[in-house]
């Protein structure tokens, strides 16, 4: 059994990094701060929609945690909850404005911590300064959006800034002692398997406390759909996908916890590909792949 797992896993989940450190079972509620995002004004990344808010609630941040509560008791009971800033760029705002929506989310009985999304280049000091002092108080996780190494890859997608604005973000967290989660995408438009499998060895070499792999979905009404129909976007197929996430999941440090290693699209906004719908399927299909390999998380990493 791999070190990091309550189950049959070869990689350490997100549901033993909370299990073992709350010692119990935590759930991430998705939350809307209201917040928007920079690179809107120059179009936005090209597979983006609705900066990822598709999952949240309507209403105040009190209110949202509380339909997320009543949403995950339903199946699971009453349970401690961390509330994910998820829509947009979550510290696109003043500090002022940061500080009374976070601490309205720690206000909340069944919150235990904050997941706040952001985009690298929206961290100025004081907004650093800020989440330093949060991180004192209570479970914080920054996530930023790296999605590629690669900084052709990155003008391609137009995400608004080079890999070296994503480095000293990364390394100022890092150096507050603030838990960094990194989000990477495959299938991205220009990208072979060699620069997805070279993302993960650049970032596995940085150490992020954890990684979320992604799909590219192509998604209605983002620029990525036109380029789809144009036939400039080949989406990966599925063992296609799954072969490549189980190679980069080696190359990670076994305790570097990896958050996901496929992302959920609503199935009325999705375009392609159809078969990652069926995300039962393809979370079996990487264990079983890495069961056929014989692999493990960290096998591959390098030190």
């Amino acid at each position: 059994m791999f070190e990091y797992s309550l189950d049959n896993k070869r990689y350490h989940t997100l549901n033993y990094h909370l299990k073992t450190l709350f010692e119990a079972r935590v759930f991430k509620a998705s939350i809307d701060g209201g917040f928007s995002c920079p690179n809107k004004e120059s179009g936005g990344c090209t597979y983006c929609k609705k900066g990822s808010g598709e999952f949240t609630f309507c209403g105040s941040i009190t209110e949202q945690i509380e339909k997320e509560r009543e949403r995950i008791s339903k199946k699971w009971g009453d349970r401690k909850i961390i509330a994910y800033f998820q829509a947009n760029t979550n510290t696109f705002a003043p500090v002022s404005v940061l500080r009374e929506k976070y601490e309205e989310a720690l206000r909340h009985p069944s919150v235990v911590g904050l997941s706040i999304a952001t985009r690298a280049d929206c961290l100025p000091d004081c907004v650093l300064d800020y989440l330093e002092e949060i991180n004192k108080k209570t479970y914080l996780t920054v996530e930023l959006g790296l999605q590629s190494v690669h900084d052709r890859t990155a003008e391609r997608v137009n995400r608004g800034y080079p890999f070296e604005v994503f480095e000293k973000s990364f390394y100022e967290l890092k150096k507050r002692g603030i838990r960094t989660v990194v989000h990477i995408i495959n299938g991205l438009i220009g990208e072979a398997k060699s620069d997805m499998l070279e993302t993960a060895k650049v970032l596995s070499k940085m150490d992020p406390d954890g990684v979320k792999i992604h799909l590219l979905h192509i998604l209605k009404g983002t620029e990525c759909e036109k380029e789809y129909k144009k036939g400039l976007i080949i989406p990966l197929e599925k063992d296609e996908y799954i072969d490549i996430t189980t190679e980069q999941i080696r190359y990670f440090n076994p305790a570097c916890v990896i958050e996901r290693v496929t992302g959920d699209g609503k199935r009325e906004s999705m375009v392609a590909p159809l078969w990652s719908l069926d995300k039962i399927s393809v979370l079996g299909g990487i264990d079983k792949c890495m069961a056929n390999k014989k692999a493990f998380q960290g096998d591959l990493y390098e030190d």
